[in-house]
């Protein structure tokens, strides 16, 4: 293929970071866009396509958009829990899919969508930030090669000022969201998590509080991996400062990395902080590293296990938070 031809689906405010990057990449055109009523997508183009060269198709019918717009990729960027439908519709309509983060809100959806994937040979990915990054790429090599010796400890923190800036919005609806702060914004530390452990979780203990909302704005995990790695994670949202970081121990050394962005990096190596190291690769995003991957450019920096293994974390996480209990992930 010449030029990689994109549609949204959904064009609310993230569907916004998506046009940006995919209408400044010279191996791709949005061609359709998609939301459910025209009015919406208007809307959309005048605030974030009006200096788009070739005014995209519009549609409020994903199965039509399918069916005429001749994708080759589509970003879904809707509520959460429309993700594993949406996801199966555009798969089994030979369409190549970046999905937002989450992935979907469910575990055996998370198993269902891989097996979609496989079933059509199309490509799926997460629109993970961090794994698109250099520092990111650099740590998870670190870990594989064992230079540091044997991951223990992690410890993460995000805190942001999301309870006032999503009242009122789809994102406090359980049964759009699927789940509040940790499924929102604290995704981005969870995501990030599982991408560098590599590992199915184990064991998950969780403490979570609404604050007279009707989801979790603040939560308090701790999780064991499969491979004995020992996970605590802390997600506020009810703070008006943001940030996120990760720290992780390893029995030759520490590693604290910015959690939220990886635009950051610092390693102590027995004892002995290292220079920074060099680390080779633009900082790129998942709109661009879709487009490379159906190109065959550059790998896909995600995967549907990457989904799994996040979907296997939170639905540990609200049953522990629900139960009181440590919550055994079935192993598989």
């Amino acid at each position: 293929m010449s030029k990689v031809r994109i549609g949204i689906l959904g064009c609310g405010g993230m569907a916004g970071a998506h046009a940006s990057r995919f209408k400044v990449n010279p191996d791709c055109e949005i061609v359709a866009l998609c939301d459910v009523s025209e009015a919406q997508v208007e809307g959309f183009i005048k605030r974030c396509l009006s200096d788009y060269a070739t005014k995209p198709a519009i549609y409020t019918d994903p199965a039509k958009m399918y069916a005429e717009a001749k994708l080759d990729g589509v970003a879904i960027v809707t509520p959460h829990t429309l993700h594993y439908e949406q996801g199966v519709q555009a798969l089994e309509a030979g369409v190549n899919v970046l999905m937002e983060k989450p992935m979907v809100t469910d575990s055996d959806q998370a198993h269902a969508l891989a097996a979609k994937v496989k079933e059509t040979g199309k490509l799926l990915t997460i629109g993970y930030n961090t794994p698109c990054t250099p520092e990111f790429a650099y740590l998870r090599e670190l870990i594989r090669s064992g230079e540091l010796g044997k991951l223990e400890l992690i410890s993460g923190w995000l805190t942001q000022n999301w309870r006032k800036g999503t009242r009122g919005t789809w994102r406090q609806d359980p049964a759009l969201s699927g789940g509040g702060q940790m499924y929102d914004s604290g995704a981005h530390l969870f995501n990030s998590l599982v991408w560098l452990v590599e590992q199915q979780v184990d064991q998950v203990q969780a403490f979570v509080d609404n604050i007279d909302t009707p989801v979790d704005i603040n939560g308090s995990v701790n999780i064991r991996f499969a491979s004995g790695t020992f996970a605590t994670i802390v997600v506020g949202g009810n703070c008006p400062d943001s940030g996120a970081g990760l720290m992780l121990a390893f029995d030759g050394g520490r590693v604290e990395v910015d959690g939220w962005g990886g635009s950051w990096i610092k390693i102590w190596k027995n004892g002995q902080a290292v220079k920074y190291p060099h680390i080779t690769g633009a900082t790129g995003n998942p709109m661009d590293n879709f487009v490379a991957a159906l190109l065959g450019k550059d790998d896909p920096k995600t995967s549907p296990l990457n989904g799994i293994n996040q979907s296997e974390l939170m639905d540990a996480i609200y049953e522990s938070a629900r139960t009181g209990s440590v919550v055994k992930v079935k192993a598989r």
